[in-house]
């Protein structure tokens, strides 16, 4: 049977994707080895990880602006702290949306005095806070663009006249915005761009070298440009592969057409949860994720007849983050519209049965 597969991370990756990747494994390129046992200094592999920055530029459309795409190690749990480490002089503002900013917060106050400029925190984080004021005098605002866990996501973002970070990690490339207006971008490549393993940063180079303290250099941004991602043995295996996902997705036609399908997706599950009255939707409507639809039962007693259901039909990955229970759909760029038409069927069979 074919398996629907809505896991938040790591998830679901195209299939032809999936089978390049693969082949690689055993024979990458003809040339008699394996993809993991090459040397990652090797042409082979430089040509890689220069396809890769250069394809993560070109989607985001930041080609020739200034900026420098980066694939490094450790996550987005690293970058909290590499951000810190690079940015972080004296004061810093945090958008605290969920599970990760809070974390990030936890970080930066290692490096300095960190101001949460809004917090949906007492409300479960179930919506997006209003920020108002942002002080001027900050070394940068962080911002989190979407919440896998409690299924929230920015529609605009502030304008303001610091440098503005963003982790974009459960959903980059899934939405054309203008990402310009960012000045460092960062994201865990297991969501929307390949297996767990390796991080894209992508950051403007003129808002480096500003802190006075030393950075250990595996964690400073400007000796990982100098070294083009390669002060350290890369992840050789994810960033390929991260490599394959961003070549299929300008193949399809970049950023704007996965995002129309993406729309289709939300829209028909969102409906469903609206008007089905066996489940309610967790987060306020008008921040609602895109990537991650988070629902529960109007009657919890009805869990183990539902679970039953959506696992008999082929769906995979639907239970909620243990922090909040419920159910949490993952809608990354690789998932058909077609999957996310069984779990519909599946709850509207519910609502039909009573």
């Amino acid at each position: 049977m074919k398996k629907h597969n809505f896991s938040a991370g790591p998830c679901i990756l195209p299939q032809e994707v999936l089978l390049k990747a693969s082949e690689a494994v055993q024979d990458f390129n003809g040339m008699g080895l394996s993809l993991i046992e090459i040397s990652h200094r090797s042409k082979e592999f430089v040509e890689v990880m220069e396809k890769a920055r250069a394809l993560a530029l070109e989607l985001l459309d930041l080609k020739d602006k200034g900026y420098v795409a980066l694939f490094l190690q450790g996550g987005a749990s690293m970058e909290f702290i590499r951000v810190a480490y690079n940015l972080l002089e004296t004061k810093a503002g945090y958008l605290n949306t969920g599970t990760w900013s809070n974390n990030a917060i936890k970080e930066a106050k290692l490096f300095g005095e960190v101001v949460e400029v809004a917090s949906s925190k007492n409300e479960g984080y179930n919506h997006i806070p209003k920020m108002f004021g942002v002080p001027n005098d900050l070394d940068y605002l962080h911002i989190t663009s979407n919440n896998t866990i409690y299924g929230t996501q920015m529609k605009t973002f502030p304008k303001v006249n610091i440098p503005l970070v963003c982790d974009m990690s459960s959903d980059i490339f899934s939405r054309k915005i203008d990402f310009s207006q960012f000045d460092l971008i960062y994201a865990g490549a297991q969501k929307n761009m390949g297996p767990a393993g390796t991080e894209l940063v992508v950051v403007k180079e003129d808002i480096l070298g500003k802190v006075s303290r030393k950075i250990p250099s595996i964690l400073d941004y400007k000796v990982q440009i100098e070294k083009e991602s390669m002060y350290n043995t890369p992840a050789v295996f994810p960033i390929y592969t991260t490599m394959l996902t961003l070549q299929w997705l300008k193949d399809l036609g970049g950023v704007s057409v996965i995002e129309e399908l993406n729309n289709k997706k939300a829209q028909l599950l969102y409906s469903e949860i609206d008007l089905n009255p066996m489940f309610n939707g967790y987060a306020k409507k008008e921040d609602r994720s895109t990537m991650n639809a988070t629902f529960t039962l109007a009657d919890e007693k009805l869990k183990d007849t539902f679970d039953a259901m959506w696992k008999e039909a082929g769906v995979s990955g639907i239970s909620g983050h243990r922090s909040i229970g419920g159910y949490r759909a993952s809608m990354y760029n690789a998932l058909s519209l077609d999957s996310v038409g069984v779990l519909v069927d599946v709850m509207s069979e519910m609502e039909r049965k009573g």
